[in-house]
């Protein structure tokens, strides 16, 4: 057995050895190319042996990495790193499918994903839809509008059974979100990398009236301010949470550090995710004293915006005091635009197809009328791909899932479980509504974290269960107890 150890050490360092000597005999010739392709191959083996041996590393890592890639492009570029996101999710189904036997299938069979399954047989068809949009327009636009939910869902139900998934989930998420914050303020009191530069000279809308609008970590400031608004709420409503003071202090911090991420990224229909998303959760704390004060200060503060001027000499506060004034040009312009869709698509109910409008418009879609129209709303881009037919039925299944998690949220027994899964669906609220004037929830990383969401609230009800099944045993244990010792004093009774 020591021979065979030893020789088997022995292969391993001199199949090492060779690999260097051919890195240094190539890299003459063929650059720094040769030794990325090693480092990228002995990288993909290591994560593949780990998700091999715990398929849930694939989602963790899809989650780190949806927060991530943006940086990746800007700084380095190079290769198309978000198609690695198809990569990662079919490292995962290679793995659940190669261990099938070790899952309930019969988990799948729920109203979420024949939902999710249903938008993407409609989504696929859109290729041959009678506008005539290009097929590469269709094929990049199809990804983040019906793929990676049909992929992610699905997968993370099947991965996902327990209560320390959920809280490595929303650990994640929030950890990822704060640094997030805190690289926005390196943007905006540090300076910007070169590859921040390079990305703020080609898009102008950065920067208003001197001032940056800060984009930290994400493809822009609008989808930084949206996560940022999100995700300082799921924070700011678990502060709230019957959890360890230290943890509470924690989550108070991280959401104060997150709302003034959203505030210096300029994003003004974030502030909308933030008001929704906080009055849904009020709701649902099923607390009279908490929905009569949370509305006065909710009111109070749009008040505070709408109605006077106090603040207006810091950036940030004027910036967002013109998401409520109706006057705003950039409102008007939106409004515009919207009127001219709606001309247009009168007369084409299924709308003029996937990619016709927005990035892959512009790029695929050159010769077509909404390819020179910029949605500046996912609610607008779905109308205009798949038309009014095609929007009414995305739009219901969106408030079904919200009405669904709303009525799981409500139901739940467990206090410290609620309140995470209040925070889960109050997020997903606000980012649902804030896509009416911003297009976030079909990018990374938001997408990913409503998606993921959603099977943690659909899960919540079985760890509710559970949790009151182990509440009940000491319980019982106790009454047993009792029991027997009555017995014992009965008279005439020996045990």
């Amino acid at each position: 057995m020591l021979k065979k150890s030893y020789s088997l050490k022995s292969v391993i360092i001199l199949i090492t050895i060779l690999i260097c000597l051919g890195i240094a005999l190539f890299v003459k010739q063929l650059g720094i190319f040769l030794p990325i392709i090693i480092i990228a191959l002995t990288g993909y083996i290591a994560v593949q042996i780990a998700v091999i041996k715990n398929p849930k590393i694939a989602v963790w890592l899809m989650v780190f990495y949806c927060f991530t890639f943006i940086v990746l492009d800007r700084e380095i570029g190079g290769i198309p790193y978000g198609t690695l996101q198809e990569g990662i999710l079919l490292l995962g189904w290679l793995t659940v499918l190669f261990k099938a036997k070790d899952y309930d299938w019969k988990l799948l069979k729920n109203d979420l994903v024949y939902l999710l399954t249903f938008w993407f047989i409609i989504s696929f068809l859109e290729v041959a839809n009678p506008a005539g949009a290009s097929p590469m327009g269709w094929m990049q636009e199809i990804r983040a509008a019906a793929v990676y939910p049909f992929l992610l869902v699905p997968l993370s139900i099947l991965l996902f059974r327990r209560g320390k998934d959920m809280n490595t989930f929303i650990f994640l998420i929030l950890a990822l979100s704060l640094f997030a914050s805190i690289n926005g303020l390196r943007q905006l009191y540090g300076g910007l990398t070169p590859g921040e530069r390079a990305f703020l000279a080609t898009n102008p809308t950065h920067m208003i009236w001197g001032k940056l609008r800060v984009f930290s970590i994400y493809s822009d400031a609008g989808q930084f301010g949206a996560s940022q608004a999100h995700l300082g709420l799921v924070a700011l409503i678990l502060a709230f949470g019957p959890y360890k003071l230290w943890k509470r202090l924690l989550l108070g911090v991280a959401a104060l550090f997150m709302i003034y991420g959203m505030m210096i990224s300029g994003t003004r229909g974030a502030l909308f995710a933030l008001v929704i998303g906080g009055f849904l959760a009020i709701l649902l704390s099923k607390k009279f004293k908490v929905v009569i004060i949370g509305g006065i200060v909710m009111c109070a503060f749009l008040g505070f915006l709408k109605f006077t001027t106090i603040g207006n000499n810091n950036y940030q506060i004027l910036r967002l005091r013109s998401a409520v004034d109706s006057k705003d040009p950039s409102l008007n312009v939106r409004l515009t635009s919207q009127k001219i869709l709606r001309d247009y698509l009168s007369t084409r109910p299924l709308g003029g197809g996937l990619g016709v409008i927005g990035v892959w418009g512009e790029i695929y879609n050159k010769d077509k009328f909404l390819a020179a129209i910029q949605p500046d709303s996912y609610w607008v881009k779905v109308w205009a791909m798949y038309g009014i037919v095609g929007f009414v039925i995305w739009f219901g299944i969106m408030m079904y899932i919200l009405g669904k998690c709303c009525g799981i949220a409500w139901q739940l027994q467990d206090k410290g479980l609620q309140v995470k899964v209040i925070a889960l669906t109050a997020g997903y609220a606000g980012i649902l509504f804030c896509s009416y004037a911003n297009e976030v929830i079909n990018t990374a990383p938001s997408s990913y974290v409503v998606y993921i969401s959603w099977v943690f609230i659909y899960l919540s009800p079985k760890l509710d269960k559970e949790i009151a099944k182990r509440n009940k045993k000491p319980e019982l244990a106790i009454s047993e107890a009792n029991n027997e010792e009555t017995i014992q004093k009965l008279p005439g009774i020996a045990i």
